[in-house]
């Protein structure tokens, strides 16, 4: 699976805007590797999940600095479980923390309502596995993306359930003890906004997307956890002390959650150690940012080159990197059919505070 590679080749835009300089496309994939989330280990080795709308046999890859891509973490463990239980139902969320352990949010499968696993970057071997059992999880659930906070040794989840029932969830990497906190509440459920991409209402199971909890990220200093509904104008955040502190209950909880600034639509975010929270903007084509003072700044924007910007990751290098995959044009999210044109490719540009690895 050659792809091509391009070092710091600067991507130029037809669409009549001046847009600032500093974007560039990383890599290209393609066709049958349809890029998910990103995760850059401390050493710089980038590993990326196979999108499991377009229904791929791989689930994690390792992105190697020639440009290819080889199975992640094992043949084995790359592909769907086998009998020996080694095996991957499907990843979205991807997190590398700054110790070399790679976290996969394996999504539900038969007899399971999901789990994360743990994999040892540096030694190749598996670090953990946490399932995530009812009540945490729910039968309706969709564990969606995750950040990890090793200060606290804890993972926070998001579960974008049914839109309604969206919630977090909490694991406590201790004990192994998952918790589902803010279910229904504002903060997590969707706000009744219809999806459009390029003048097209997206469609879920038949019926218009409204996509609850989903983007999430914990600040360099573990201190925060910002978080947002896709379908939502707006960030919050949480300090990582009240989401752990299990003497709070729900109503509790909602009363510290606080609103951190303006959005749109979105699919990931990350957030630099200035606290500029970047967003994938899907529905505008285009890289955001919620900035400290609250306001949403347009960082990047094309039609034709940022066709649905999924996830990020914070590069070991200044630059923050992020995933476009057209998922609107995915079987899922279009009538059962693949309208995908192969606009698979990684970009990044330089961040606008401090970026640290790990988010």
């Amino acid at each position: 699976m050659k792809h091509i590679l391009y070092a710091t080749c600067a991507l130029t835009f037809m669409t009549g805007t001046t847009f600032a300089q500093g974007l560039e496309t990383y890599l290209e994939f393609p066709k049958d590797t349809p890029p998910g989330n990103l995760a850059i280990a401390p050493d710089g080795r980038m590993f990326m999940s196979v999108h499991e709308f377009y229904g791929p046999d791989l689930r994690i890859v390792e992105v190697m600095p020639d440009g290819t891509t080889v199975p992640y973490p094992t043949e084995a463990w790359a592909h769907a479980p086998n009998d020996d239980g080694d095996g991957l139902q499907g990843v979205l969320g991807l997190r590398a923390d700054r110790q070399g352990i790679l976290w996969m949010l394996d999504g539900q499968g038969e007899g399971q309502t999901g789990r994360v696993v743990g994999w040892n970057t540096n030694t190749e071997e598996l670090h953990a596995i946490y399932y995530i059992g009812q009540p945490a999880a729910r039968p309706f659930s969709f564990l969606n993306d995750l950040a990890v906070d090793r200060e606290n040794e804890a993972i926070y989840i998001t579960d974008t359930a049914n839109h309604v029932d969206s919630a977090l969830i909490v694991i406590d990497l201790k004990t192994g003890r998952a918790r589902r906190v803010l279910e229904g509440s504002e903060f997590t459920r969707a706000e009744d906004t219809p999806m459009i991409i390029d003048g097209k209402e997206i469609l879920l199971g038949g019926n218009p997307a409204k996509i609850g909890v989903n983007p999430i990220t914990v600040d360099p200093s573990n201190t925060w956890v910002y978080f947002a509904p896709m379908t939502s104008t707006s960030m919050y955040r949480v300090r990582t002390t009240d989401l752990l502190d299990e003497s709070l209950n729900d109503e509790d909880l909602a009363a510290r959650v606080e609103r951190y600034g303006d959005k749109v639509t979105s699919d990931g975010s990350t957030v630099d150690a200035d606290g500029n929270v970047y967003i994938t903007a899907m529905t505008d084509n285009a890289l955001g940012v919620t900035k400290p003072d609250g306001t949403y700044e347009v960082l990047y924007q094309s039609d034709d080159d940022l066709p649905w910007p999924d996830g990020f990751s914070m590069g070991v290098d200044g630059y923050v990197y992020a995933t476009i995959n057209e998922l609107h044009r995915s079987p899922v999210l279009n009538g059962g059919e693949d309208a995908s044109l192969g606009t698979y490719r990684i970009v990044r540009f330089p961040a606008l505070g401090t970026a640290v690895s790990g988010r």
